[in-house]
């Protein structure tokens, strides 16, 4: 059945008038006619089984009938990274939805090769990956911040986070033990920090391992891809510390 994220609030018998750039997609994309039904969902409300209502060539309103999950809450893991340039950072945004973080946060480095982030982009690639993969708790996408003054800010702004810094110059090659000593303290709220695909810069590593929030971690013996490590990264860490075993 076709989902559809929808930015209201969803309750029982509510009619929604689509947008649009909705209705266009519902009724000439999808080619969805009058009573068909559909899946609904904006992130707070869980999901609903709707009914669409046809009312014009580019027209319609969407019926809530019933719902059909509840809302669910994914374990608290930001995802920070160096942005990339556009179909690889497409590509890193939907993985990293469909790998269950809770928010994106772009982060400016020196070796960054992006100057400049679009945000409506990666947004509609987030709503898509969770209207694909029968998500319902879509992570928020946060303005950029430069390395420097996230670290400097860290301590007052959230304060009880620890954040997994992959390091790709650390001695160890296995993330595991570290990972699992995280765990055995208990759930806490998280960020993992993948960087650009020169790396960090020396100046910026010091920087990271000066800080008691921060936990280094490496992600194997071969180097990775920015867009790869940040699979490699979620799978260990939502295998460790995340949802998957709950």
């Amino acid at each position: 059945m076709q989902r559809l994220h929808l930015r209201h609030i969803l309750a029982a018998g509510a009619v929604i008038e689509a947008d649009r750039a909705q209705a266009n997609y519902l009724i000439n994309v999808l080619r969805l006619g009058e009573g068909d039904q559909l899946l609904v969902f904006n992130g707070s409300d869980g999901e609903w089984l709707a009914r669409l209502n046809v009312t014009g060539r580019r027209a319609c309103s969407i019926e809530l009938v019933e719902q059909v999950r509840e809302q669910t809450v994914s374990a608290d893991i930001q995802y920070l990274f160096a942005p990339l340039k556009h179909a690889r950072l497409d590509y890193m945004v939907q993985k990293a939805v469909e790998m269950g973080a809770s928010a994106l946060r772009p982060v400016m480095t020196q070796h960054t090769q992006a100057s400049r982030v679009n945000l409506e982009r990666m947004e509609a690639n987030v709503i898509e990956a969770a209207e694909q993969c029968g998500i319902i708790s879509v992570p928020g996408v946060l303005e950029p911040r430069s390395l420097k003054d996230l670290i400097g800010g860290w301590a007052k702004a959230d304060p009880a986070r620890r954040l997994l810094f992959c390091d790709e110059a650390e001695d160890s090659q296995n993330p595991l033990a570290e990972l699992t000593r995280l765990a055995a303290q208990g759930p806490q709220p998280l960020a993992v920090l993948i960087g650009p695909e020169g790396g960090f810069s020396e100046e910026e590593r010091a920087l990271l391992r000066a800080q008691p929030f921060v936990t280094p971690i490496p992600l194997g013996p071969r180097i990775l891809r920015a867009d790869t490590a940040a699979v490699a990264a979620f799978t260990m860490v939502q295998a460790t510390l995340g949802d998957w075993g709950s």
